[in-house]
C-alpha cells in the first residue's frame, strides 16, 4: 500500500460549537477548514485532541467528519483522528472517515487502565484492518500516557500492512532516525511536538503536524519552505520569532488557545466544550500581544530581520 502524499504543514482544525447551543457549528467548521486550505496547508487533520474528538457524541462526531472532508474536497489529503477508549468505537469511527472519503486514519493509543503490549497490539492491528486506508500511528506520552518507543511501533509496522505512517509527539529529536533507520524507510515519520520543528525536518520528518496554522499560517508555510529550499539561517530565525506563541497555546491547551485566537482574529469558533473553560481574560491578553507582534506574517527580508531579530 503506497503511503499518501504527506508532507509539510499538516493543519489541525478545533471544532467550532454553537455559543447558543453548546452544539458543533458547521457552518464555522467549513470556514475554517476552507481557510486552512486555502492559505496553502499541505495538508488537514480534524478531529485530534485540538478537535475536542474526546468530548463528541457519535452523531457529532460523525458529523464533524464529513464536514471536515466534504470541505477540503480532495484538494490536499484529510488524515482524520480516529481514537478513542474502545475497540469498537474506533473500529466505527475509522469505517465513518472511510465512507466520507479520508485520505488516512490517525490513532492514538487513547487508554484509561493500563494496556499490556498485546493488547495494544491487538487494538491497533484490529482498527487498522477495519479499512485499506493508510494508518497514522500517533504517539503522543504527554496525553495518552503510553508511550511507544521506535522498536515497538516498528514491530507493529512489520506485522500491520497499512500501519504506514508515525506522528511522533514525545519531543525527543532523536527518535525521528532511529524510526526511519529502524524500519528501513518504510515509515514515513511526522513531527506533532511544535518547539522541535526544525530539528525534527533536520532529522528525517517529512511534515508538521500542528493546530499554529489556525492563527499564523503563513509564519508555518514560511518556515517550512525555508528548511526546504536550504536557507537554514532564514527557517531558524522563523522559528525563533514563532516561538513565544508556540510555547503559548500548547502551554495554555491547543483548544482553548486557538479558539481565543480566532475569536481575536474575528473568526469566532464558540467556547471549548465542558470540562474545558475559556480561556481567562489575562491570557487572552498576552495572546493578542503575541499574535500583534507576528502580525499577517513574516517579512520576506533577510532571516536576519525576521521580527526585528531573533525573539525570546
Amino acid at each position: 500500500m503506497p503511503t499518501p502524499p504527506l508532507h509539510g504543514i499538516i493543519a489541525y482544525p478545533v471544532t467550532p460549537f454553537s455559543p447558543d447551543t453548546g452544539e458543533p457549528d458547521l457552518a464555522a467548521l467549513r470556514r475554517l477548514t476552507g481557510d486552512l486550505v486555502d492559505a496553502g496547508s499541505h495538508a488537514v487533520a480534524p478531529l485530534g485532541s485540538t478537535g475536542e474528538s474526546a468530548y463528541l457524541r457519535d452523531a457529532e462526531w460523525d458529523a464533524v467528519c464529513e464536514t471536515a472532508v466534504q470541505t477540503v474536497a480532495g484538494r490536499v489529503p484529510t488524515v482524520v483522528g480516529v481514537s478513542h477508549w474502545s475497540t469498537e468505537t474506533t473500529v466505527r469511527r475509522a469505517r465513518t472517515a472511510a465512507r466520507n472519503g479520508a485520505d488516512a486514519i490517525m490513532v492514538l493509543a487513547q487508554t484509561y487502565w493500563k494496556l499490556t503490549e498485546d493488547e495494544l497490539a491487538r487494538h491497533f492491528a484490529t482498527v487498522a484492518a477495519a479499512t485499506d486506508l493508510p494508518v497514522m500511528l500517533y504517539n503522543n506520552p504527554g496525553t495518552s500516557g503510553v508511550d511507544l518507543l521506535p522498536e515497538t511501533v516498528v514491530a507493529l509496522a512489520e506485522k500491520i500492512p497499512n500501519l504506514t505512517m508515525v506522528k511522533e509527539s514525545s519531543g525527543d529529536v532523536a527518535r525521528f532516525r532511529t524510526l526511519l533507520e529502524r524500519s528501513d524507510g518504510a515509515l514515513s515519520v511526522y513531527n506533532g511536538n511544535n518547539p522541535v520543528a526544525l530539528d525534527a525536518f533536520r532529522s528525517g520528518a517529512a511534515g508538521w503536524c500542528t493546530a499554529a496554522p489556525c492563527l499564523v499560517p503563513r509564519w508555518c508555510l514560511d518556515l517550512y519552505a525555508a528548511e526546504r529550499q536550504g536557507a537554514g539561517e532564514r527557517a531558524d530565525a522563523l522559528l525563533a520569532a514563532l516561538s513565544p506563541f508556540l510555547r503559548f497555546i500548547v502551554g495554555h491547551g491547543l483548544p482553548r488557545a486557538i479558539k481565543a485566537g480566532l475569536a481575536l482574529q474575528g473568526r469566532s469558533a464558540g467556547p471549548p466544550r465542558p470540562p474545558l473553560l475559556p480561556l481567562p481574560a489575562a491570557e487572552t491578553e498576552q495572546l493578542r500581544e503575541l499574535l500583534g507582534r507576528l502580525g499577517s506574517g513574516p517579512p520576506p527580508e533577510s532571516a536576519a530581520t525576521v521580527g526585528g531579530g531573533p525573539a525570546t
